[in-house]
Order: C-alpha cells, then sequence, then structure tokens
C-alpha cells in the first residue's frame, strides 16, 4: 500500500514539475522546429515512463527488437492486459510512438496535452462518424512517418484470455499500407490489476515479432483477417511463455 501511495503522489508531482516543458513544446512548435519538438518531447515521455514503471518495481524484458523494421513506419498492435501497459510500451519499444486513444482522456489536463504532442488520435467510439475521420487522419500521420500503437482488444484482458482483436483499428494499416508490428505483453496486469489496484513489483516480457505485411501484397484482405491474423501471432507467443512458466 506504501509503495502505491508513494507513486501516485509521484505520477502527480512528476506530472506538475515536467508542465513548463509544455510551454518549451509550444514555442518549438511555433518556430517550425518539428524535428527538435519530436525529439523532445518523446524524451521527455520515454524518461517520464521509465521512472513510473521502475518506481512500481516493474522489471521490464524486451525481446525482438530486431524485428522494428528500419526507415518505414509502423501500426504496432499489442494485447493489453493493465494500465502499466502504456508507460511500458512508451519506455522500452525504444520507438517515437503516439497511441490510439478514447476521446475521454482528451479531458485529463496536462496528460492530454502531452498526448497530443506525442501525436496521439482520440477516437469517438460513440460517433460512427468521428471514428472514421480519426481513422483517416491516423493513416494520413502514418503514412507521414508516425508511428501509432493501437490495442483491438477495446479494453484491458487483466490476466485473462487475450479478447477478439476488433477489425475498425486495422483500417490504419490498409489505409497506410504500413506493415503491423504485433507486440504480445506478458505479466504487466500482476503490477496493479491482479492484486486489487495495489501496485507490486513484477517482471514483464514485451515480445516484438516480425512485421505482418500480408494487406500490403493483398490489399483487398478483409478487415476481420487481418485482425486474426496479428491476433494468432501475439496470442501463439503468450501462450508458449505461459508453458515455460
Amino acid at each position: 500500500m506504501i509503495r502505491t501511495i508513494i507513486w501516485f503522489i509521484y505520477f502527480f508531482v512528476h506530472l506538475l514539475a515536467i508542465s513548463p516543458g509544455l510551454l518549451k513544446a509550444k514555442r518549438l512548435k511555433k518556430q517550425g522546429k518539428d524535428e527538435e519538438l519530436d525529439e523532445f518531447v518523446h524524451i521527455t515521455a520515454r524518461n517520464w515512463a521509465r521512472r513510473l514503471v521502475k518506481l512500481a518495481g516493474g522489471n521490464i524484458i524486451v525481446e525482438g527488437k530486431g524485428n522494428i523494421p528500419e526507415n518505414e513506419p509502423v501500426l504496432i498492435v499489442s494485447n493489453h492486459q493493465g494500465n502499466f501497459d502504456i508507460p511500458i510500451l512508451l519506455g522500452w519499444l525504444d520507438m517515437k510512438i503516439g497511441f490510439i486513444s478514447k476521446i475521454e482522456v482528451k479531458k485529463i489536463p496536462l496528460i492530454s496535452t502531452w498526448m497530443e504532442y506525442l501525436g496521439c488520435i482520440f477516437i469517438d467510439r460513440e460517433n460512427p462518424r468521428n471514428a472514421v475521420k480519426m481513422i483517416i487522419t491516423g493513416a494520413e500521420s502514418i503514412k507521414n512517418g508516425q508511428n501509432l500503437v493501437i490495442f483491438p482488444e477495446g479494453t484491458r484482458s487483466k490476466g485473462g484470455p487475450v479478447a477478439e482483436f476488433k477489425k475498425g483499428s486495422f483500417k490504419l494499416a490498409q489505409k497506410s499500407n504500413a506493415a503491423i508490428l504485433p507486440v504480445t505483453i506478458d505479466g504487466s496486469y500482476n503490477m496493479m490489476e491482479a492484486n486489487g489496484k495495489i501496485i507490486t513489483p513484477a517482471t514483464v516480457k514485451v515480445t516484438i515479432h516480425e512485421p505482418v505485411r500480408i494487406h500490403q501484397n493483398n490489399p483487398t484482405i478483409d478487415g476481420q483477417e487481418l485482425a486474426d491474423i496479428t491476433r494468432g501471432v501475439i496470442v501463439k507467443n503468450q501462450d508458449v511463455q505461459s508453458k515455460k512458466q
């Protein structure tokens, strides 16, 4: 319990401490220094994410970094076990990434502004017209060099089976023609969800798989088939890890 209290205090104090950085980000954007802005925002976010995970007692093991394509943006598709998945990916993928996020997050002060600078896309799932518009915006963002992360289960599994992947978000890959980079997160739910929301030290394994490119060679592939293929890669690896344990 003490670790949890300290963690939440640190979360908000550090968020306030780095808030002056938003002024620097705004200035860099106004000056048109896009590369410097991009570097500053992602380094700030990565460092913050790493500190949060380490303070929680997370031991992160990453395998498969050699599978990350060079010089091309990708759609990163991951299973979603718990609240720590986002800082884990931010801190340990060693990639400049943004997230596809639900629109409600945009109402959170400071965090939403940092997310906008990271290149995150906010989707209103209750508004089909907005969702379609944001998918198009996201696809254009990927074409322009932005790596985006999606959690196509739509919710956290909290250690349960990986839910079926919703096909809608895979339009980001189909419309941008970007490779899909599957990522398996194994064990993040042990840091919070498995303990009644009490933060607990745990080892988390992150496996980066070979890119899925079937849609690049077959543009007419059904979105659900593409979602199922990607899920299969992620689930297979999670099953292998479970057997090892």
